[in-house]
């Protein structure tokens, strides 16, 4: 059975965007969509809170129902399995993306600061997940291009990877972003630096040959901005279907789940944003 685009819903906006995000999603990979919504654990409640225990009861499984009942009037023929699993949303959600082709979150649900962005929950999932993990917090409205960010790191290469299938399903052109700065002033380049500006040209076109190869039918769009990656990829988002990164690049510290740029990313895209990480 070919594994299902996982969508985690809590009746949330951000939510209900991602939800319809993944149904398109699995319409195009012709996968099922399995529906998430997991259920807070009930530690010891007095009787006195029965009925408010059988509302909130209602209340998570119409959320299902809803969400069910959106995707199958928008895609009649896509398979929909749904399930309401109890536990720590994280834990429950990581568990369910071991068997996902993809897993997609809102950007942040009902709960946490206001000033965030993204949840505790979504950054856990983003984290550790081992699928690719699409945040939707925007959704686009037609800019027929998918951007990803390269820097020659094996987590790049994945994401090379996922953004071309991504622009070959979609029929879109591709966008690769290999941002990178001059060592010296940018007023005076020197022949030294306009040697390196060509040697980071070449660099892209051998990250993005192989894959070229494999898909004759994406358009590739070159891009080497002299800026830091976090400000030409959030710059680039702004135009963009879906951003693709890495879930970690060439710097920073191994220890960490994800790197700066992703990091930032995650609060500032302003279209979905997958996040991937090479398969083990």
């Amino acid at each position: 059975m070919t594994d299902p685009i996982m969508v985690g819903v809590d009746g949330s906006g951000r939510s209900l965007r991602a939800l319809v995000w993944a149904a398109h999603e699995a319409a195009l990979r012709h996968c099922p969509l399995r529906i998430i919504h997991v259920l807070p654990l009930f530690h010891s409640y007095a009787t006195n809170e029965a009925e408010r225990i059988a509302e909130r009861n209602d209340w998570d499984q119409g959320v299902v129902t809803e969400a069910t009942a959106i995707v199958r009037e928008a895609h009649p023929d896509l398979e929909v399995t749904s399930a309401l699993p109890s536990g720590n949303p994280a834990a429950v959600l990581l568990a369910e993306a071991e068997h996902a082709q993809t897993v997609v979150l809102g950007a942040k649900g009902m709960g946490g600061f206001g000033s965030l962005l993204i949840g505790s929950v979504a950054m856990q999932v983003v984290g550790h997940a081992a699928s690719p993990v699409v945040i939707v917090n925007h959704v686009p409205t037609g800019h027929g291009r998918i951007v990803v960010g390269a820097d020659g790191s094996a987590y790049s290469r994945a994401a090379l990877a996922y953004a071309f299938e991504q622009a070959s399903l979609r029929g879109a052109p591709l966008h690769a972003v290999h941002a990178w700065s001059h060592p010296g002033p940018h007023a005076y380049v020197s022949a030294a630096q306009d040697a390196l500006a060509k040697e980071q040209q070449q660099a892209l076109e051998e990250w993005l040959a192989p894959l070229r190869h494999e898909y004759p039918d994406v358009e590739v769009v070159e891009q080497l901005p002299d800026e830091p990656p976090v400000i030409a990829l959030s710059r680039a988002s702004d135009r963009a279907d879906l951003l693709v990164v890495g879930s970690r690049g060439l710097g920073g510290f191994h220890g960490l789940a994800l790197g700066s740029v992703s990091h930032h990313l995650l609060q500032f895209s302003q279209c979905p944003l997958a996040v991937i990480r090479p398969r083990t």
